[in-house]
């Protein structure tokens, strides 16, 4: 499909991601133009994009909301991910879910690619099956109504490495499982995770980071041990500090900035 197929003029935006359904038609290449406005921010912190996330809330911009803009960013990314490496229909896509937000953005990308036409894999890794944040919670429920949709409870590391077989049958593997905020080692069974996911990728299976690869900081680029290597991260608002440094732009892999409808008043990094 040509690049130039849904280009906007440089001084329009695009429509935010939950509006565009273009962007399912769309290959990596030109979602990246589609997206240039953020990739050509100034980088910030992980802290203060979480300063600028809960000022957009308090603008009155609802959690929920970014939330389904950044999901349905990873899924196009996903799709167009897949579509250009010949493996879109070829196994199933296989989001690995965390306990926080950024499994609730895996459970809205989960929910994207199903209606896409999709075969999705939600794993739930942690001891809760249900997320105990409200709109982590809320996506959950969403997808666990779905009959389209697998769903798996990884509520301890025996769980995960049992799950771990034919995941090189996966078409790609999301890393949904943590985000900024990680410190120190990891905890079972998430470290666990992080180490299937780091088998499916030596098997040649694409991996998709949300927002930044499991482990990796945000705002310093420093991995904890072990931390996800990902082929694609979909980081959101503008770039991150720590996606930019050399040690994190190794695990990063190639990173799209995607649009979550921050207003420009909630941004003061």
């Amino acid at each position: 499909m040509p690049a130039t197929a849904h280009s906007t003029s440089p001084d329009e935006a695009p429509p935010l991601p939950a509006d565009d359904p273009a962007i399912f038609d769309m290959d990596l290449r030109t979602l990246r133009g589609r997206w240039a406005g953020c990739s050509s921010r100034p980088a910030i912190s992980g802290e203060t994009m979480t300063g600028t996330d809960r000022r957009a809330q308090a603008l009155g911009i609802p959690e929920l909301r970014l939330m389904e803009h950044a999901g349905t960013a990873v899924a196009a990314a996903v799709r167009a991910l897949a579509t250009d490496l010949g493996r879109w229909g070829s196994g199933p896509i296989v989001i690995m879910c965390g306990p926080g937000n950024n499994g609730g953005d895996g459970y809205v990308a989960a929910r994207r690619l199903a209606l896409a036409g999709g075969s999705v894999v939600v794993a739930v890794v942690g001891p809760d099956a249900r997320p105990r944040g409200a709109s982590a919670a809320r996506n959950w429920d969403r997808i666990a109504r779905d009959t389209g949709i697998t769903k798996v409870h990884l509520a301890v590391a025996r769980d995960v490495l049992m799950f771990e077989h034919g995941i090189d049958k996966a078409a790609v593997v999301v890393d949904a499982l943590l985000g900024s905020g990680v410190t120190g080692a990891l905890r079972e069974p998430i470290r666990s995770a992080v180490e299937v996911i780091a088998r499916a990728g030596a098997a040649g299976v694409p991996i998709v980071a949300v927002d930044t690869p499991t482990a990796v900081d945000l705002s310093s680029g420093e991995p904890s041990d072990p931390a996800v290597r990902a082929d694609l991260t979909v980081t959101f608002h503008r770039p991150k500090t720590g996606l930019l440094t050399r040690r994190g732009a190794a695990h990063a892999g190639k990173i799209l900035v995607a649009p979550i409808g921050i207003p420009a008043e909630a941004d003061r990094g």
